[in-house]
């Protein structure tokens, strides 16, 4: 729970900014972003398993250029 303490002469506009910078950093706003809409576990099983293929691929692209670069 992201929590912060309003300083003396400090405007309601400040506070809400520094509030939200921490809700970011906790990850709260991804969270809510990412429980809008329900997802059945099958769809977030696919999502998980594209994502790592995802992953994969660039780490596969990035080591063969870099094989390329020292034949060079």
């Amino acid at each position: 729970m992201a929590k912060i303490k309003v300083k003396d002469k400090e405007s309601i506009d400040e506070a809400l900014r520094r509030f939200k910078r921490e809700c970011e950093k906790c990850g709260i706003i991804q969270e809510v972003k990412k429980r809008e809409h329900y997802e059945s576990p099958s769809v977030t099983k696919k999502k998980k398993i594209q994502e790592l293929k995802r992953k994969f691929k660039r780490k596969l692209q990035k080591a063969q250029i870099k094989a390329m670069r020292k034949r060079r």
